[in-house]
């Protein structure tokens, strides 16, 4: 199957957006502030854009807390075109260990990851729909070990089953990795060096286990 190109299908939304005049009202999920802040600078020129940070992935508890708080400090520091907020969610933990369940042993971006990302993509859908959100996406795209193809596929399916619009989106093209990483250390905020969950900690501390 051939891949699509979802950096140009968003360029195509956005280039509509900004004929029509108006300025739409876009759910963002964010997966920290790191990965957000190149896509928040980039959307928020569009879209009136608010940030909901829902992961219940990230563990322990303690660094759920740490990444959040970067967040929102991130969108306190930021300057946009358009006015941003922030929507925070409670921590449930429990919610990713179900879905994780029967997938414990999967490699790192497989089976596991990918529920994991349809459960927040959803629940930001949900939300989306729910309280008059033109569109909702993601930023998990501008991870270069993120399946941008993936997501874009939960997304639009999501966007069926909850009548909500999805914003295509491959945020690590035209450098947008790179601009994040520029942009996380301008506002110097914590990065993290695993992607969230128990598995990828347990991944990480054995990385480092083996170059000690």
């Amino acid at each position: 199957m051939m891949k699509i190109n979802y950096q140009i299908k968003m360029e195509e939304h956005l280039d509509r957006i900004e004929k029509s005049g108006d300025t739409p009202r876009l759910l963002l999920h964010s997966c920290c502030g790191p990965c957000s802040s190149y896509v928040i600078s980039y959307l928020a020129d569009y879209f009136h854009l608010d940030v909901i940070y829902y992961n219940p992935n990230i563990y322990p508890e303690d660094e759920y807390v740490h990444r959040k708080n970067e967040q929102i400090r991130l969108i306190e520091e930021l300057e946009t075109k358009n006015k941003l907020g922030f929507l925070d969610s409670e921590y449930e933990p429990d919610v990713f260990n179900s879905i994780a369940m029967g997938f414990e042993d999967e490699r790192e971006g497989g089976l596991r990851c990918g529920e994991c990302i349809k459960q927040r993509l959803e629940k930001t859908a949900f939300y989306a729909s729910n309280h008059g959100y033109d569109y909702f996406t993601t930023t998990l795209s501008v991870s270069p070990h993120k399946n941008a193809q993936l997501i874009n596929v939960l997304g639009f399916e999501l966007e069926e089953k909850y009548g909500v619009s999805y914003l295509p989106a491959d945020f690590k093209k035209k450098g947008g990795f790179l601009k994040s990483i520029e942009i996380a250390k301008e506002h110097e905020l914590y990065r993290q060096d695993y992607c969230g969950c128990k598995y990828s900690l347990a991944k990480s501390e054995n990385r480092k286990g083996s170059r000690a």
